[in-house]
This record gives C-alpha cells, sequence and structure tokens, in this order.
C-alpha cells in the first residue's frame, strides 16, 4: 500500500506519482542511502516540488536512530497540532503541547513562544524520542539548548521549520549540533514535508522490522 492509499484506484495512482517523482529527482539523490532516498521521495510526492530532492540534509546517523525509536515505541513530539494530526499509523504516542495550560502559564512567565514553551514542558515530563518540527524555529532552537544542556532526551530531530524569520538559522544550529536530524536548507518547509518525512520513518521501521539494527 502507497502513501496510504485505501483502494486500488488510489493505490495505482501513488504508485504512479511515486514512478514520476523517481524520474525527477532520481539523479540528485543517488548518493543518498535506500532509505533516505526514501524520505525524500515521499517529501517531493507530498509537497510536489522538487527542489526539496537538492535542499533536504540528512545526517547520517537519522535514518537509524530514528527507526530504533520508532520500533521501541518511543513518542513522537510536534511543534503544532496540525503536524500532530498528519503523523498516522503509529503504534505509539504522538504528543502536542502548543495548547496545554501549563504550556500557556510557561510561555507568559518566561516571555517565550508557545512552541518553545511546550518543548520546555515536555522536557519537563520525561520526553525520549523523535521531535517533530515543521513551523515553530523557536521550538527548534528550544530542543537544541535542550540537548544541549542535558534537559531533554532527544533520539531525533525533523526540522523543517518554514518561513523567513529564523527558519533558516535555526535549521543551520541543528545541522551543526550533534543531533540525528533532517532538514531543509533555506525558508522552505512545513507541515507537509514534516508530515511526510515522519511517515515516511514510521513506514520504513515496518518494512525493516525483521532487520537487524546494524544491516539499517
Amino acid at each position: 500500500m502507497f502513501m496510504g492509499a485505501s483502494t486500488k484506484q488510489g493505490q495505482d495512482i501513488a504508485l504512479k506519482s511515486r514512478e514520476i517523482v523517481r524520474s525527477l529527482i532520481s539523479d540528485k539523490i543517488e548518493h543518498l542511502s535506500l532509505e533516505e532516498q526514501s524520505i525524500v521521495e515521499r517529501i517531493v510526492h507530498s509537497t510536489a516540488d522538487v527542489e526539496y530532492a537538492e535542499i533536504c540534509h540528512i545526517s547520517s546517523d537519522f535514518v537509524k536512530c530514528s527507526i530504533e525509536s520508532i520500533k521501541n515505541g518511543k513518542d513522537i513530539l510536534t511543534d503544532i497540532n496540525m503536524v500532530r494530526a498528519g503523523i498516522n499509523k503509529y503504534s505509539g504516542e504522538v504528543k502536542c503541547f502548543i495548547n496545554h495550560p501549563e504550556t500557556i502559564k510557561m510561555a507568559k512567565k518566561e516571555g517565550i513562544t508557545r512552541a518553545a514553551a511546550a518543548m520546555e514542558y515536555a522536557a519537563e515530563n520525561g520526553f525520549k524520542g523523535i521531535v517533530v518540527i515543521g513551523n515553530a524555529p523557536t521550538a527548534l532552537y528550544k530542543v537544541i539548548e535542550l540537548f544541549e544542556k542535558g534537559k531533554m532526551d532527544i533520539e531525533s530531530v525533523i526540522g523543517v521549520p518554514v518561513g523567513f524569520v529564523g527558519a533558516t538559522e535555526s535549521k543551520y544550529a541543528l545541522k551543526s549540533s550533534q543531533i540525528p536530524h533532517i532538514i531543509t536548507k533555506g525558508p522552505k518547509g512545513g507541515t507537509p514535508v514534516a508530515v511526510a518525512a515522519a511517515n515516511s520513518l514510521i513506514q520504513l521501521s515496518k518494512d525493516n522490522k525483521r532487520r537487524k539494527p546494524d544491516e539499517i
């Protein structure tokens, strides 16, 4: 089954679309592993934007760390509820605390965005797993800060915030960190990219469920 398609017609359309995507970007992603290629293909398919084949950067440990986290049922934390809603078919928990009362209080008290406060709240409440950020650079900065201070147990980060204020810089900061990650260079990114990357990892974890960790 492809891309969530549940009917024969839907599966045929999805398959044809993926074939078109591969024909357009195969030469741009041939240096990537098969798992990494699958992630980028899904991002391009979800956005209909072939430029993502050139602006996605994936750290060498991202796929392995992410798949192990998913296989172990660790949490996925998102910056906004729209990203949370798009991540599907995961047996573990997908969490978002941006509207949590304690997050709102913390944001007001510390004078930070709710997205950043949500990351801090998650860290204070024992979060461990994958962080998925598609919209808020402030959340990404906070995640890096918490990780570097040893206050947040992070397996990997999908860091693809979109926009012209802070997005590029926050992704560069993630790229320069020790956190396993995928980013999109420049201002491009957003919910569809974040969701595509997360769902691709979930599918990869199912495809690789019988493989040993060192084979991924």
